[in-house]
């Protein structure tokens, strides 16, 4: 079985998260900088089997598409075109970065742990790829 990888697209910075190859336990794999992203998934997707890609489709609360919506698009649209072998599929991503904050305090990280922004990127994009999962069930 091929893995399954999500993305939590930032701006300036993106979290990955991946399955192992039976699908059963999502963890985090890298925050890289969103201009290297296609770079380093292409490279990935090259070393590593990848079923499918899920990635956090960005909306406010209200449901709305946020700011975000207009990146993550363009970056899906490259994706498709570039990689059609690899599915890319949107998953709602409100309030992981929440969750992720409150992760690490559960955790018992120190403060400045927790105001790494990379690691918080990371354990979202691993909340995204757990509900997935629990969604497939």
């Amino acid at each position: 079985m091929a893995r399954i990888l999500s993305i939590d697209y930032g701006k300036k910075r993106t979290g990955l998260a991946v399955t192992d190859s039976l699908q059963i336990i999502a963890g985090g794999l890298a925050t890289v900088s969103t201009s290297e992203l296609f770079d380093y998934l292409t490279q990935y997707v090259s070393r590593e089997a990848v079923e499918r890609i899920v990635i956090g489709e960005p909306r406010q609360p209200n449901g709305q598409p946020s700011e975000n919506m207009t990146r993550v698009q363009q970056f899906v649209n490259r994706w498709r075109k570039q990689r059609p072998d690899i599915p890319i599929e949107f998953y709602d991503e409100r309030f992981t970065s929440v969750l992720a904050h409150q992760a690490m305090l559960d955790a018992g990280l120190k403060k400045k742990t927790r105001q790494d922004k990379a690691l918080v990127d990371e354990i979202s994009a691993t909340i995204i790829l757990e509900d997935y999962l629990r969604s497939r069930k």
